[in-house]
């Protein structure tokens, strides 16, 4: 479908979006993924709401420039939502007209979904259990943060270790299956797309700009902090994805290749490629197959021949990234469904 300016004021436009969308809501894959988005937001709101809102640390993410804005004007946890909303509101409408549908309908569900889920924490259990006693019937501040021991014996550090730690797995289970948290997702995009550095400065950057907005609020050691946490921040979501992501690219040489290539053709359903060998001792012809393998399947494979006792070398590697025409097999009902990686 063509993504330009022009095509959002025809209405064979929406006609096609809506039909796409229409035919989507009767596949199981669409009913998963939805709950997966919500179940990784939910994470990432927790993050947020528990982590960041009782310490007033600012990381680089619009959670983070909505925590300013919400202190400077004295909201709770019902302003900070609307602020979430609104501004990830305007970033979407920025990135349909800028970018195009770059990051499509599961971007707009999990960035419109961040706020009322921060809401929905507020609710059932709120911060403040954590930070408040009730003493003389009163509640009363009795802790910096939820991982302080007491007033003025909070490290802000544990609650920035915390909070990466759950945004970036939450993050990096969204990126598993296509989708994003938004806001600063796509403040990068645009900024990798106009000033042309590459994505993940420009998620550096962007998220370096959100934290310099906490000088209004907090003091200079708290926004370093900050900008070090926006750093681990990508650190941590690079080290997530590449191990959900990781697959093994497996080298076997055996006189017995045929058994081992209808096994990974049949049974795993997998693609491989095969190449003519010389060994460099024996002089002798072989044949060589390659193959990308889950950890799961690579299990599979050697079992298979250990159980046939076939004589085999084999050799595996990790892979973190894999492009191009590589694809994801799950057999359901006897059929097979094939997703594009």
């Amino acid at each position: 479908m063509d993504n330009t300016v022009s095509n959002y004021f025809k209405a064979a436009y929406w006609k096609e979006l809506g039909l796409s969308f229409y035919h989507a809501l009767g596949t199981w894959k669409f009913w998963k993924e939805l709950v997966m988005m919500t179940i990784g937001m939910m994470f990432g709101a927790a993050a947020v709401y528990y982590f960041l809102m009782p310490s007033h640390l600012i990381v680089g993410t619009i959670s983070g420039l909505s925590i300013v804005i919400n202190t400077l004007i004295g909201g709770n946890a019902d302003t900070f939502s609307y602020l979430v909303v609104g501004i990830n509101t305007i970033l979407l409408l920025l990135a349909f007209l800028l970018i195009g549908n770059e990051f499509g309908a599961k971007t707009v569900y999990t960035a419109l979904i961040l706020g009322p889920l921060v809401q929905f924490w507020a609710k059932v259990y709120p911060y403040e259990r954590f930070t408040c006693d009730i003493i003389d019937g009163q509640l009363v501040q009795v802790r910096d943060s939820v991982m302080s021991a007491g007033l003025g014996m909070g490290d802000v550090l544990f609650d920035l270790i915390c909070f990466v730690i759950l945004l970036s797995v939450c993050q990096a289970f969204l990126f598993r299956i296509n989708a994003s948290t938004g806001g600063l997702d796509i403040l990068a995009k645009i900024i990798n797309k106009y000033l042309h550095f590459d994505i993940g400065t420009s998620v550096s950057i962007g998220g370096a700009m959100i934290c310099c907005t906490a000088f209004f609020i907090n003091d200079f050691r708290m926004v370093v902090i900050g900008l070090i946490g926006t750093w681990v921040n990508g650190l941590v979501v690079d080290y997530f994805t590449a191990s959900l992501n990781k697959r093994k690219r497996v080298c076997i040489i055996s006189k017995e290749y045929e058994k081992i290539r209808q096994y990974i053709i049949s049974e795993l359903i997998r693609g491989c490629s095969l190449y003519k060998v010389t060994g460099g001792y024996s002089g002798e012809e072989m044949t060589e197959i390659q193959t990308l393998l889950t950890q799961d399947e690579f299990s599979s494979l050697m079992a298979f021949v250990r159980e046939n006792d076939i004589k085999a070398f084999i050799t595996a590697g990790n892979c973190s990234e894999v492009y191009g025409l590589w694809f994801q097999h799950k057999k359901h009902h006897g059929h097979i469904e094939i997703v594009n990686e």
